[in-house]
């Protein structure tokens, strides 16, 4: 088995890893890079990925972020996938409301635990705890050899039970470890990973302090982060109310656990740029299918002041007119990575907050394991060496481990 990753050795974003055996090739993900878009990023220089060959036998996603699937639309529609189900769905869920997104043809799915034979490889995914719903880390298996690609995980979400089955629970005899490394190099990584339990005492303590509207930047596919805040605002007695959006995605986890669009206590708000999108692509049935407790711009000056709202900078114009008197005495909960805040395309809602008066409060955590979890899967993997992926700082990684391999993207090694 003959293993090259085209991006990601010293990068964060844009993992794409080919693996060959027996003339036959599988991929593991086809991510846009952090800093990309995807009509201009160039492809990795893998065969099947500009025109159909059909020594490529698959390429799988490991879970439904842009930086590992972003690159997915550009491939031949003949491009056979494989991910999980309910991340499929919640792709298919946000095509219609982005600006490329990608349809996916042909897809099988992931089961956890549950081995899947493609050629010379036999894959079997193990479901991990990580902020985005439906996250794999893949166990491949070739000519002898057996490699365990980690994806992105994470060890203190509301999934984490999912990270201690796999280390009392791991697959034995592991070659080689592709170890994701995103907090190396991070200062103080450790303290940056409070439980979802925790944050959900934070956010309700700001919510029941604050006077009137609270503003929640979240993405609107970190599953566990609605939940978090969709707890945090029914332990302080208000309304939710998630966009159009969010309420789409949640519905296609297919999770009655999720807070949905049809609950009691849960409005769902139609912003004004989607609302002209729908117009454009006469996609009216978003909108007709949630039709329970719609608030659209007009309606927030009565709905809006006791709610708790997720809310994006895209929605700055719908607060105009009537609609801006509901912003006194609002506050805003920002939870996101705290790197966006110092990019240029965060200085339009920071500028809008210092306009308006509102106070932003940073309440966060990691969708990535800090250095100690990632010591603990490697002790529990034991494998015969590890190679960082999904790094700025792979050679931190031989800090941690013994027997460390840091690769160059483009580079073909055997395992």
């Amino acid at each position: 088995m003959r293993v090259c990753i085209h991006r990601g050795t010293h990068e964060i974003g844009g993992t794409c890893v080919e693996i060959e055996s027996q003339g036959k090739r599988v991929v593991l993900d086809i991510g846009l890079p952090l800093d990309g878009e995807s009509d201009r990023a160039p492809l990795p220089p893998v065969p099947g990925f500009k025109k159909p060959d059909e020594s490529l036998l698959g390429v799988i996603i490991s879970h439904p972020h842009q930086d590992h699937y972003g690159l997915a639309g550009r491939l031949p529609q003949a491009t056979q996938f494989l991910m999980g189900a309910a991340a499929h769905r919640i792709l298919e869920a946000a095509r219609p409301f982005l600006r490329k997104g990608v349809e996916f043809r042909h897809v099988t799915h992931l089961e956890n635990r549950r081995p899947i034979t493609v050629g010379p490889f036999r894959l079997t995914p193990y479901l991990v705890d990580h902020s985005a719903y439906d996250s794999y880390g893949i166990l491949v298996e070739a000519g002898g050899r057996r490699l365990f690609y980690s994806g992105d995980f994470r060890g203190h979400g509301r999934k984490a039970p999912l990270f201690e089955r796999l280390l009392a629970d791991p697959p034995g005899n592991i070659d080689v470890l592709l170890m994701e490394g995103t907090t190396l190099g991070r200062n103080r990584p450790e303290e940056n990973c409070h439980t979802e339990a925790q944050l959900v005492d934070k956010m309700a303590a700001l919510i029941r302090a604050a006077p009137r509207l609270v503003l929640m930047c979240c993405s609107g596919q970190n599953i566990d982060r609605i939940v978090t805040v969709f707890k945090a605002t029914r332990r302080a007695r208000r309304q939710f109310i998630m966009d159009g959006y969010t309420a789409h995605i949640c519905r296609a986890t297919g999770n009655q656990n999720i807070p949905q669009p049809d609950w009691d206590g849960v409005r769902v708000f139609w912003p004004r740029n989607l609302l002209v999108r729908i117009k454009k692509t006469r996609q009216f049935a978003l909108v007709n299918d949630l039709p329970r407790g719609r608030i659209f711009p007009k309606d927030l000056p009565v709905a809006a002041p006791s709610s708790v709202m997720l809310f994006r900078d895209s929605m700055i114009p719908d607060f105009r007119g009537k609609a801006a008197a509901s912003l006194e005495g609002a506050i805003l909960i920002y939870s996101l990575w705290p790197g966006y805040l110092e990019r240029e395309s965060t200085q339009r809602l920071r500028a809008w907050l210092k306009r308006c008066g509102i106070p932003m409060y940073k309440v966060h955590t990691s969708g990535h394991a800090p250095p100690g979890d990632l010591r603990r899967l490697e002790k529990a993997l034991a494998p015969g060496y590890t190679v960082p992926i999904h790094t700025n700082d792979p050679q931190r990684l031989k800090e941690l481990f013994g027997d460390v391999e840091v690769k160059d993207d483009g580079q073909w090694w055997e395992v």
